[in-house]
């Protein structure tokens, strides 16, 4: 530490920092104990929770056990919901990285009349309330009889992710300068391929952000597989876990929460590992 560095730091100042990061430590901590405690209840055997040690026994359990694991793929079959929502989730990502990559470009470079209304109909639609929609979808899978089966889903999940996604990529491609785009379409390129090969490309970050986004949406959705499943075999993730740990006496939370940390585990990993990306996309287009 420099002696100018020490000379700012008056006691009046250090006091201010410390009781800042103090404070700072404090929201995080409560933000990750309930994180940290359905962690710790996986470790629990079938006994220990059929006990009712749950919480008697401190911070951690008092004998580690990884039997909720074991079981959930064992006893439940967890790898099949887990391949559904697999498949689900990625076949979303790539139909909205299509789709808004069009729209937004449209929206961003087109001379479309009434485009910002347009926009706006988009954010709108992002915040119409899921409920709402689950039974006009409902009736139009079961008349199409399209209902317990998994594909549909790849539609239904763009409810989710279309909206923030088209206003994401919009808010890339209008900073995009113009004149890279002309250059290719001086040389003969089409619209749509100086999007794919000059426009996609420069927007790689926002492109990112918004797969990223999309995929967390569909993976976590619980209110539209519960309503158009209903065959096991053909459960996603999220909804699987509600028929976990259920006997005719006793719930076993630490099946139901082993089962928690299992899909959570790609979500965090992408918020880990990528979260410069998700926050250079969601702060496109505050700086203009």
């Amino acid at each position: 530490m420099t002696a100018a560095r020490r000379r700012r730091l008056t006691p009046a100042k250090v006091v201010r920092e410390g009781a800042f990061y103090l404070g700072c430590l404090v929201v995080v901590a409560i933000s990750l104990f309930p994180f940290y405690w359905i962690f710790r209840t996986s470790l629990e055997s079938d006994s220990q929770v059929a006990a009712g040690v749950g919480g008697s026994n401190g911070l951690l359990p008092s004998h580690l056990s990884w039997s909720a694991y074991i079981g959930d793929f064992a006893n439940q079959h967890f790898q099949t919901p887990l391949f559904n929502s697999i498949i689900v989730a990625f076949a979303t990502t790539v139909v909205t990285i299509i789709v808004a990559s069009c729209a937004g470009y449209a929206l961003a470079r087109l001379n479309i009349r009434g485009a910002m209304a347009i926009l706006a109909f988009v954010l709108l639609a992002g915040f119409f309330p899921v409920i709402a929609m689950i039974g006009p979808l409902f009736l139009l899978l079961k008349d199409l009889n399209l209902l317990d089966n998994i594909f549909p889903l790849i539609v239904v999940y763009l409810v989710y992710t279309l909206p923030i996604s088209t206003w994401l990529l919009r808010n890339f491609f209008a900073q995009i300068p113009r004149e890279l785009e002309e250059a290719a379409l001086v040389d003969g390129a089409t619209r749509l391929q100086a999007l794919r090969k000059v426009v996609v490309p420069v927007a790689v970050p926002g492109v990112f952000t918004a797969a990223i986004l999309s995929f967390i949406l569909a993976w976590n959705d619980f209110a539209f597989a519960v309503s158009f499943l209903q065959t096991p075999g053909h459960f996603t993730a999220p909804l699987a876990i509600v028929t976990f740990g259920e006997s005719q006496y006793q719930t076993f939370y630490n099946r139901i929460d082993a089962a928690v940390v299992i899909i959570s585990i790609p979500i965090a990993a992408l918020v880990l590992f990528l979260q410069r990306r998700i926050v250079a996309g969601l702060t496109a287009g505050s700086f203009r």
